[in-house]
Order: structure tokens, then sequence, then C-alpha cells
């Protein structure tokens, strides 16, 4: 359980600038624990599970701790926050998460921990015994520097600072791109067609991965039942296969949801191809698509996108700030890009997605959320803000001229005219 440090009047005051009431598991931890907190994720089938991070590097779990998910080497579950020792002081930057679930951690030296649901070797520890506590992988990887994570439902990848992919786990539609349809218990590098060509960005459906090569090329593996990997057809690839429907577009960016994915280009243009059934694609109608369309080529240069596997809801973000949902939202099937009031896409998972899970962790910023009439009391009687001493009953109080001036005729009356007093302390 963690036991929080005294914080005084003043770092109370301060709040996370999440609105914690969006997220239903977060609102039950008490609020000098929340101030602490500087990184935190909500994951698992139903939502139920959370990792967080405090300023002070600590990491911390709780919910229901299915497949041993928390990391706390124990099956119980449980509404306080416990602490991940193994994560602690590791300066832990990402976290991915899978279905079963299974949870990968990397941290700011490129190294990858992982536990959680292991029966198809998602967690890359050379066999299928499933991990209680965070452990690090190092079979192929050591020595390499990881730059991303992500995680289909169970299967995992990592992308290097040198721009290679390697994959790892549940295999039984070619998602780890080894060519074969057998799974994968440490991470192997992925090759095939892609080269030596260097990748910038990688993301994971349910049993299908994407990268994005530094040309701006972006290849498809794995189950292509509804046209995912946007190849032109419905074939299940073991080996990546470039996304020839993209010509012209240089992409950046992809996100996949359950069986969908959505590419952003240099120039701020959306792209969508793949499972369409309650309008993730939007396009305005729920027809699969097995090549990539442009879309939302009305609502401005988009920054940023988002999806996850967990779900079917799509999130943009343009130029301008203004935040962009469609797909499954709230049980609602919303087929065109449509405007929010929210100013980040994690408000859009925890409000609409279903299950409601951050598609990536929320790094947490803080805002004074002080009233006014706090501030002011502080200030009473404050020598180093005060511009006017009273001497009451031998004893000198400290105020502040203007505030005299604003709630007192009197007072106004006399640091506004030609009164004795005007000058004098």
């Amino acid at each position: 359980m963690y036991s929080g440090k005294q914080l005084n009047s003043y770092e109370s005051s301060f709040t996370a600038s999440l609105n914690v009431d969006k997220w239903p598991m977060f609102s039950l931890l008490e609020p000098e624990f929340l101030c602490q907190i500087r990184m935190m994720c909500m994951f698992g089938t139903a939502g139920n599970e959370a990792l967080l991070v405090t300023r002070d590097d600590d990491v911390y779990a709780v919910g229901s701790n299915a497949s041993s998910c928390l990391g706390l080497g124990e099956p119980l579950s449980g509404l306080e926050p416990r602490r991940i020792d193994q994560l602690c002081k590791k300066n832990v930057t990402d976290f991915a998460y899978g279905s079963g679930p299974h949870v990968l951690a990397l941290t700011s030296n490129g190294d990858i921990f992982s536990w959680g649901h292991n029966g198809y070797c998602q967690l890359g520890n050379g066999g299928s015994s499933q991990g209680g506590i965070p452990t690090l992988i190092t079979v192929n990887l050591s020595g390499r520097k990881i730059l991303q994570i992500a995680c289909g439902s169970h299967h995992s990848m990592a992308l290097t600072s040198d721009g290679e992919v390697f994959a790892w786990g549940q295999n039984n539609c070619g998602q780890v791109g080894s060519g074969s349809t057998s799974n994968q218990a440490s991470p192997r590098k992925v090759t095939s067609s892609i080269g030596h060509r260097r990748a910038v960005c990688i993301a994971c459906g349910q049993t299908s991965s994407v990268a994005v090569l530094d040309n701006g090329d972006v290849f498809g593996w794995g189950y292509n039942g509804n046209g995912q990997l946007g190849l032109g057809n419905n074939v299940n690839q073991p080996n990546p296969c470039r996304v020839s429907g993209l010509q012209g577009a240089f992409i950046t960016k992809v996100a996949c949801g359950y069986a969908h994915t959505l590419a952003m280009s240099d120039d701020g243009e959306l792209y969508s191809w793949g499972a369409n059934s309650y309008g993730q694609l939007g396009t305005g109608n729920k027809a699969n698509l097995v090549t990539p369309i442009r879309i939302a080529s009305d609502k401005g240069r988009f920054v940023d996108i988002a999806a996850i596997h967990y779900n079917h809801i799509s999130v943009g973000v343009n130029q301008m700030g203004r935040v962009f949902m469609w797909g499954q939202c709230r049980g609602q099937s919303v087929t065109l890009p449509t405007e929010t009031r929210f100013e980040s896409m994690n408000d859009v998972f925890a409000c609409f997605a279903m299950p409601a899970v951050t598609y990536k962790p929320l790094e947490v910023g803080f805002a004074d959320t002080r009233k006014i009439a706090d501030s002011l009391c502080r200030a009473f009687d404050d020598p180093g803000t005060a511009d006017v001493r009273f001497s009451v009953e031998g004893r000198m109080i400290h105020v502040h001229k203007a505030i005299l001036i604003i709630r007192c005729e009197h007072f106004r009356s006399m640091f506004q005219s030609e009164w004795l007093e005007t000058d004098k302390e």
C-alpha cells in the first residue's frame, strides 16, 4: 500500500490536470497520492486494471489483477495502490498491454520488462509460463535500445533505435512476421520484405501488425480477414507486405484498432482501411475496405491519431487542437469523424470507448486549481506581499491596499483622494 508523504497545504492544493472523474478507477485514489503521479494508464478487457508512475519514479498497480497482470507477484486484486518493486527507480516511460492481459514496460534506457498472461509466449521470456513479476527481456534485445513497444491481443512488438522491428508471441495468423504460423517464444527480428530498411513506427491490431518505414512506406502482416492489412484482399500474410494503395502519401504514423487501421501522412492527411462494422473507418458507411481510403479531408490538417486493439473506436486531433471521434462510441455507430468538446484523445477513450482504456499512458501535468479565496487567505498578514500596515492594539497587521479598495467604500475613498493616510503605512 502507498504511504504518501506529508504534503504542505500549498502542494496539496495542486491536482492532476487529468479529470479523474472520467476514469472511475482513479477517482478512488487519495488526493495526496494523485498529486504524486506523473504517468498513469488503464487496461484490461474490462478496463479494471491500472498502472501508475509517481514523480519519485515509483510504480504502483491497482485493480483486478487478471492473469497476474499487475506484476505484484501474487494473484490478489485490490483498490489500494501497491508498489511494483521491480520497476521502481527504472524511469518507466511507456506501457503496452494485450488482452490476456500481458504487459510490457519500456524504460528510458531502452529496456523492456514483461509480465502477465503468457499462454502464447507473448512475454518473450523463451517459454509459456505465466509471469507474475516484471522480468527484463534479454534474448536478442540485449545491447539494443528500444524506442517503441506495441501489443496485440497475444503478441508483442518492439522498435529499436536502429529502426529494427522485433516481434514475438502468438503467431497463428502470421502476426509475428516470421514466415510461419508457429508461436515465437523470444523476440525475433522481422526481416522479410523489409530487409535492412529502417522503421519509424509500429502498431498492433488484435492479430495483425503494421510498421511504417522512414521512406513513408507502410507494411502489414498477420490476420487480414477484414482487410486490415490494406492489401486489396482478405488473405492472411505471414510476412510483411507493402500497402501499395498509399501511393503518393508519405505516412508518418499508424494506429490499429481491433480489426482496422488508421494512417496519417506528413501533411496531415488521414487514411483508413479494414473492418467497418461500427463506422470506425470514418467513411460515412459500414462497409469494410481492403484498400486505404482518405477520410476527414474537410476537418483540417491532423497532427495525431489513436486507436487500440481493445475496441472499435478511432480518434484524431487536428492542428487547431480539435478532437474528433468515430466508430463504436458507447454503443452508437458514428460513421463520420465527429468533433467533440474534449481536449485530449484519451478523454474520448475514457468516455466513449468500450472498454474504457488508455490508448497510451497519460502523462499527467499539474495545474494550480486553488480558488482565489484560498490565495487571498494565504496572503493575509504576509509581509512579503503586503503594501500597507495597520497597528491594532499594539500588533502590526500586514494588508493589501488593492484588496481594501475593492472590499470597502471607506478605504476606496481614503486611497483614491488626498487623505493624509494615502501615503502612510
